[in-house]
């Protein structure tokens, strides 16, 4: 089996965190693991872009953490934004 950088590592421990954080909250698990296989295709050499998603990720899961949170956020690009 591969050896994963430390940059996999993160992501991994960060997916791993965000999957706990959504456990005992209804309807996050399915959202999470929706986002992070919509980024999966992110080449690896794109680093800039994964650190940014690294950094973002690790915003929203204090947010996901807060007992307060009843639901998440999403951006979405419309048509004519294109």
């Amino acid at each position: 089996m591969a050896r994963h950088s430390k940059i996999q590592k993160q992501v991994l421990s960060l997916y791993r965190q965000f999957l706990r954080a959504g456990r005992d909250k209804p309807g996050f698990v399915p959202r999470i693991q929706e986002e992070f296989r919509a980024n999966a295709a992110i080449k690896k050499t794109d680093i800039m872009h994964i650190e940014y998603l690294l950094r973002r990720g690790q915003r929203q899961l204090e947010q996901l953490k807060d007992v307060n949170t009843k639901q998440l956020g999403v951006f979405s690009k419309s048509n004519e934004d294109s």
